[in-house]
């Protein structure tokens, strides 16, 4: 269903995300990773955030479920990026850090923690998760679209349910989007215990 959205509505969302400034968001993840990290963009959107990463010296694997989102990340950075869910992921565990930006609001609750399962699986020992989500505590539906709306306590909650990994950081901000100031997103930082 939001995959369907994406591939049906990439021109206006690619429009509306494209230019969106993200450093408040890079900066806490980018200080954790080592100089030119392997970083897989999971839910790349427009490509946005792998230019970054890419400019800033990082190696990057990025993925995307929406044919047309991999479409626009290849045309925009050249970057390795790859039509996969999260949910049929086949990577090789070597990955320094995650960025799962407004991606994972996407994974249904009850699925949530076996995709973070998968995720922590492929991170180097103690590698690094950032993941966004709505600030709330529904599952809804909106524009043909799924949504896991999560607080600080229902993000906790999930990531009990995940081994090793543990949180390091949640705040909350809010959306950088001129128009949407008044939306509120949760952020995570997840750290890969070593085994």
């Amino acid at each position: 269903m939001s995959v369907e959205f994406y591939e049906e509505n990439h021109r206006e969302f690619i429009k509306d995300t494209i230019h969106v400034d993200m450093s408040e968001l890079y900066q806490p993840f980018c200080q954790m990773l080592p100089m030119g990290a392997k970083i897989l963009d999971a839910g790349c959107g427009s490509g946005r955030d792998t230019q970054f990463f890419i400019a800033a010296g990082f190696e990057v694997v990025a993925i995307d479920a929406s044919s047309k989102m991999v479409e626009a990340t290849r045309k925009l950075t050249g970057a390795d990026c790859r039509q996969m869910s999260f949910e049929k992921l086949r990577l090789e565990n070597n990955f320094d850090g995650i960025w799962a930006c407004a991606s994972l609001l996407h994974v249904k609750r009850a699925d949530l923690p076996s995709v973070l399962t998968k995720f922590a699986n492929i991170l180097q020992p103690t590698g690094v998760l950032y993941a966004s989500f709505k600030y709330g505590t529904e599952e809804r539906e909106a524009e043909l679209r799924y949504f896991n709306d999560l607080t600080p306590e229902l993000c906790q909650l999930t990531v009990a349910n995940v081994p090793n990994l543990k949180i390091n950081k949640i705040w909350i901000t809010s959306d950088a989007r001129p128009q949407r100031g008044h939306e509120k997103w949760l952020n995570c930082i997840l750290l890969k215990e070593a085994a």
